[in-house]
């Protein structure tokens, strides 16, 4: 699943094909569900936010830029915004599903599971600690800049400035 074969998809999705949004959705939906399931950890809340993202697209198909990233990573990020507005709505956090124990070790180190190996990752796995840990609180577990406070007792400057360096980094690395 590459930009060359999804950008002609959303491109007709874009003027209402209905066919080439069926097979953006076939192509993108097993990625896109499986990154909210992993944020929301409740199939049902993951459905509604994949469903959700998907009309999302198909009403704004033709807002996407190239020059500002690839069909995929646009399509992420919506499903992202939409398992986040999910957890605000919801009131559900990953955290509540951990035990205590669990949780609290969490906090000491982030030890990030991915299914392939990608730029992304190589890349991720160059940050500093701190950096990959706020950056995965919060863009995979959903936690905001104030969560991430009280839950690694880290002042909100710091918390935002690992996070703002780490995604320099990150765009740095996989500009390369």
């Amino acid at each position: 699943m590459d930009n060359d074969d999804l950008l002609p998809l959303l491109c007709a999705t874009a003027q209402g094909d209905k066919n080439a949004f069926s097979s953006l959705y076939q192509q993108t939906s097993g990625k896109l569900f499986a990154i909210s399931l992993n944020m929301l950890t409740n199939r049902a809340y993951a459905e509604e936010a994949l469903q959700d993202a998907f009309i999302k697209i198909w009403h704004n198909a033709s807002e996407y830029n190239a020059s500002k990233g690839t069909v995929i990573s646009w399509m992420i990020s919506i499903v992202r915004y939409r398992s986040l507005d999910s957890l605000r709505y919801h009131k559900v956090r990953k955290e509540q599903s951990l035990g205590d124990d669990e949780y609290e070790h969490e906090n000491e180190s982030v030890d990030v599971n991915y299914d392939e190996e990608t730029k992304l990752v190589n890349c991720i796995e160059q940050l500093e600690p701190q950096q990959k840990q706020a950056i995965h609180l919060a863009y995979y577990k959903g936690l905001s800049h104030s969560e991430l406070v009280d839950h690694i007792e880290t002042p909100l400057g710091t918390v935002k400035s690992w996070i703002r360096r780490g995604l320099m980094q990150l765009q740095r690395c996989l500009t390369l």
